[in-house]
This record gives structure tokens, C-alpha cells and sequence, in this order.
């Protein structure tokens, strides 16, 4: 019965008090719709920063992915030369004790004191040259096909 009277007496413009409770709706209303757009926009700005972010991030991945596959292709690319590079040092060094052992014999039939350098091993101390007098001259065309 009390929602019939003010729906009754609502209608009435001339009861001041019912006017302020209408006004006061009506602005609550329209605070509510303003507030809710807002968050809409917030919520539409959020979600352009992150697709933005998520094309950024993708972009920079696929760059890094770019730059993984080029350092693979030349670590494998010198692996191969120094795959090659050992089994030519092992063929020279297996020359070189050849080519000693001629000349071992040799300096034994003819009587000549031979002094004959020990050939270190290239692939246990690679960093010892088998021949340290003799300079080691390189190029840039020795790594181009």
C-alpha cells in the first residue's frame, strides 16, 4: 500500500520533497551511466596496451628467433671448419712424424747428428704450435667458400 501512495503522490510536481528524491535519482542515474562509460574506456585503453604489448613482444621474438637460427647456422658452419681443420692438423702431424722418421733413418746411415723436434700432439694441447719458429700467415680468403 505505501508504493501505491508515492507512486500516487510521486506524480504530483507540486510536493517538493518527491522532486528533490526524483532529482537525486536522475543524477545518481546519470553519475552511474558516466561512471560506467568510463570504466568501459578504461577497460578498451587496457585492452589496446596489452594487444599493443602482445605485437611488440611477438615482433621482438621472432627477431631473437631470426638471431638463435643465423648464430646456429655459423656455430655449424665452424664446427665444420674446425672439423676439417683437425683432420688436416692430425694428416700433417701424421706427415710430419713420417717425414722425421725418413729423416731419423737417414741422419742413422750417414752419420750426421740430426736434431729431430718432438711433435706434440695438436688435438691434446692445441694451443702449442708443432712448429713455433715457423710463422703462421693467415687470410681472409681461407674462410671463404
Amino acid at each position: 500500500m505505501a508504493s501505491i501512495q508515492r507512486q500516487g503522490s510521486s506524480g504530483s510536481d507540486s510536493d517538493p520533497r518527491y522532486a528533490n528524491v526524483d532529482e537525486r535519482k536522475r543524477k545518481r542515474m546519470i553519475s552511474n551511466r558516466e561512471s560506467a562509460r568510463r570504466s568501459r574506456m578504461k577497460k578498451q585503453k587496457q585492452m589496446e596496451d596489452l594487444v599493443n604489448e602482445i605485437n611488440h613482444l611477438e615482433s621482438a621474438n621472432a627477431m631473437l628467433k631470426q638471431n638463435i637460427d643465423s648464430s646456429v647456422q655459423r656455430y655449424v658452419e665452424m664446427e665444420s671448419a674446425n672439423n676439417i681443420l683437425r683432420v688436416q692438423a692430425m694428416e700433417l702431424t701424421d706427415r710430419l712424424r713420417s717425414l722425421n722418421s725418413v729423416l731419423q733413418i737417414w741422419a742413422e746411415i750417414s752419420g750426421i747428428n740430426v736434431e729431430i723436434p718432438e711433435i706434440p700432439d695438436p688435438l691434446m694441447k692445441p694451443w702449442q704450435l708443432p712448429c713455433p719458429m715457423q710463422p703462421l700467415v693467415a687470410s681472409a680468403d681461407m674462410l671463404q667458400d
